[in-house]
């Protein structure tokens, strides 16, 4: 099927600017043009899959720790009737499993050493199925914690930080202190530790001790578990299903809880990426419109060249809207070449940063991600079509908006003025 004449002529003003040695100044404006568009899409694709991944890697993490919803008591105390609120629970049919649970906070000391802890009492039978971190946990050091015999395990982080391994001994302070004829004094309690775990999160490595339930409530002075922690079925179905989960309680359970899903626990962190992620993409795009709006300068250049070229097309019959599409097509190759490329490059690198980045970080002796700063020591990546396809929409709009002005400015050629002085 032969081309309308007019992509026919567009295409052989594209290719012919780079031949022709008087149009070399147009054709490198041109060629610049297509790189500009090209690094812009790879750059977008680039930092929005990084930060996709980084949101990823670090959700998976956090919920390798923490559960899908927790039930709390709304006073912070101790739930008036556990049971009762995990039977409640486990009527709704996205909840595969439920464990009680203590969390409160205190202060771990060993010799010169003192952090300040997030205790967590917790059911060494039922807390491998809520969590990621207790089924890994659950053949050998949950298994070590036994009632009443205080034994606790610490996150690897922490346990560095503190100078101890399996078997060592630490001292619990716990912030509610005991009347004495001294005054107040803060009650003490030794732990041994008989595990460590590594999840994957620094935060959590560095500031999480796990107790048994009935040690953490003696400890605490709680007279049950502090709330309930549930794992889902769709862990992005927690918002809805917490919602669900607080109406069946005010009607059917006890009254004075309150449930939170994992996404309101860490709220501000996911509100922050989601914004860094918006600001990001309207910081890149403007690369991609300096490098669009440059074909303008081309275009327009272009235009000024060929005059004689377009009178003559004038004059024998082409139409305005067949001119101004010859040099339509000039720019919408530009832009679809580079966004292509853009693509090509942006996914390469994307879908192979795991390997890229170790590679760099070994040639500059550099590290990117210092895992006691940042909350991943890797870079992760996660190239998603919901980015990917409107950062190629909106880079081939930009490009063909770019063309109207100057192929507008070739229609209204004049061509007994164009043809005067040839």
């Amino acid at each position: 099927m032969p081309w309308p004449y007019e992509f026919v002529i567009g295409w052989r003003y594209t290719r012919a600017g780079r031949a022709a040695r008087r149009n070399g100044f147009i054709s490198f404006i041109s060629a610049v043009s297509m790189l500009g568009i090209a690094l812009g899409v790879a750059a977008l694709i680039i930092v929005l899959s990084v930060m996709n991944g980084f949101q990823k890697e670090v959700r998976d993490r956090m919920l390798g720790v923490l559960a899908h919803v927790e039930v709390l008591a709304a006073d912070g105390g101790a739930l008036p009737d556990w049971r009762r609120t995990a039977e409640v629970v486990q009527r709704h049919p996205q909840v595969r499993a439920v464990a009680p649970f203590v969390a409160e906070q205190g202060l771990l000391a060993r010799g010169q050493e003192m952090k300040g802890v997030l205790v967590r009492g917790v059911d060494p039978a039922l807390e491998p199925a809520v969590t990621a971190l207790g089924a890994e946990l659950a053949t050998h050091a949950l298994g070590q914690l036994q009632p009443g015999g205080f034994g606790v395990v610490l996150g690897a982080a922490l346990a560095r930080q503190l100078g101890v391994g399996v078997g060592d001994a630490v001292t619990l302070i716990v912030p509610s202190g005991q009347v004495t004829p001294a005054g107040v004094m803060p009650r003490l309690r030794q732990l041994t530790v008989v595990g460590l775990f590594d999840s994957g999160h620094y935060e959590y490595d560095a500031t999480l001790a796990l107790l048994h339930l009935d040690d953490a409530q003696r400890l605490f002075r709680v007279e049950g578990p502090t709330g309930v922690r549930v794992r889902l079925q769709d862990l992005h179905a927690a918002r809805a299903v917490a919602v669900e989960l607080e109406a069946a309680l005010q009607r059917d359970g006890p009254y004075g809880v309150v449930v939170r899903d994992w996404t309101r626990a860490n709220r501000t962190w996911f509100a922050a990426v989601q914004l860094e992620k918006r600001m990001m993409f309207i910081i890149l795009t403007l690369i991609v419109a300096v490098a669009a709006f440059n074909l303008v300068s081309t275009l327009v250049m272009t235009v000024t060249d060929k005059r004689a070229d377009i009178a003559i097309l004038r004059t024998l019959g082409a139409s305005p809207g067949s001119v101004m599409a010859i040099f339509v097509v000039q720019g919408a190759v530009v832009g679809v070449v580079g966004t292509l490329a853009g693509l090509l490059l942006g996914l390469g690198v994307a879908f192979n940063i795991d390997t890229l980045v170790p590679a760099l970080e070994r040639l500059l002796g550099l590290r990117f991600l210092p895992q006691d700063i940042y909350l991943i020591s890797r870079m992760p990546s996660d190239p998603q079509a919901a980015d990917i396809v409107p950062i190629a929409l909106m880079a081939l709009g930009l490009a063909f908006v770019a063309t109207l002005y100057p192929s507008w400015r070739a229609s209204r050629v004049d061509p007994a003025e164009a043809l005067r002085y040839e």
